[in-house]
């Protein structure tokens, strides 16, 4: 009896797309909502300025990956990358940027400053059709939404964060370094059913801070949880402080590790003993997958 010629299968209506330094992110995002990932193909001409070109082929739904950390080489890119994806077929743009930059500048702070965090949300709601980003770093807005002109999701890293320290083990005290986080760390404390505290900061500088905390329930172990790691210092000041109060062992677990240079000795020079973070940046600290948390969002 002859074989039936197999069906055609029908082709995806949705496609990832990545540039090299976001892979990792992509893939794993791939994998959860069972999609193809392919890479942007890259030319950076003598003069600095860069040629794209994506590959076929582009679905209906396309989905860019880009974590926007040190923003100011990729912004260009980015924007070049939604263009050609309509231009090679695309209906539907999102941009699914693991790390969002230049939230914290939401006012005017001193006379001839830019709202950067506006610019920003302008620039990308205007070239995609939606933006999905994991724990922006808000401070006077509660949602993407009030600032972006296309739909904006930003994905709570708290569960994820919940289930990494529930399986270390113990009975930790959570620590947020600051008031302004107080919402996250609740929840992050109440899903892993822990005692929590919050810190008072005072940003004296880039590299200088204050922080003080409450009475301090009796712990041996404390876990310091911050959404951002860059100079390492309000990490380290907090870490002291718990430490001084009689702490037995302080850990962190951050969300965005960007650690600039010499971030990570300075941290451990105060005496914290383990540092991991999740996976929107690539870095070694690398521990807790949260690609998960923004297919969910898709």
């Amino acid at each position: 009896m002859p074989q039936q010629p197999r069906p055609t299968p029908e082709p995806s209506l949705r496609r990832i797309h990545t540039f090299t330094d976001s892979e990792h992110f992509a893939r794993q995002l791939a994998r959860a909502l069972g999609e193809a990932v392919t890479r942007i193909a890259e030319h950076r001409f003598p003069d600095g300025e860069t040629l794209l070109r994506v590959r076929s082929p582009v679905a209906p739904d396309a989905i860019l990956v880009r974590s926007l950390h040190d923003p100011n080489s990729k912004l260009v890119e980015t924007l070049l990358a939604a263009d050609a994806l309509r231009r090679a077929g695309a209906q539907r743009v999102t941009l699914v940027a693991p790390y969002l930059p230049y939230m914290r500048q939401d006012m005017v702070f001193a006379p001839g400053e830019p709202v950067s965090q506006l610019v920003i949300a302008n620039c990308l709601g205007q070239a995609f059709d939606r933006i999905v980003t994991v724990e922006p770093h808000l401070h006077r807005i509660q949602q993407l939404a009030e600032i972006f002109p296309c739909r904006a999701t930003g994905v709570s890293s708290a569960p994820a964060l919940a289930h990494w320290i529930q399986r270390t083990g113990g009975h930790p005290l959570i620590v947020g370094p600051d008031a302004e986080s107080e919402a996250w760390v609740r929840a992050i404390a109440d899903a892993a059913h822990l005692p929590w505290i919050v810190g008072q900061k005072e940003r004296l500088s880039d590299h200088a801070v204050r922080i003080r905390f409450p009475t301090i329930p009796p712990c041996t172990r404390a876990i310091l949880v911050d959404d951002i790691a860059s100079s390492g210092f309000t990490l380290a000041v907090a870490a002291q402080g718990l430490l001084k109060h009689g702490v037995a062992t302080v850990d962190a677990v951050v969300v965005h590790a960007i650690f600039a240079m010499g971030a990570l000795t300075h941290i451990r020079a105060a005496g914290i003993r383990r540092i991991v973070s999740g996976d929107t940046i690539p870095h070694p600290t690398n521990a807790i997958r949260l690609a998960p948390l923004a297919a969910a969002a898709l």
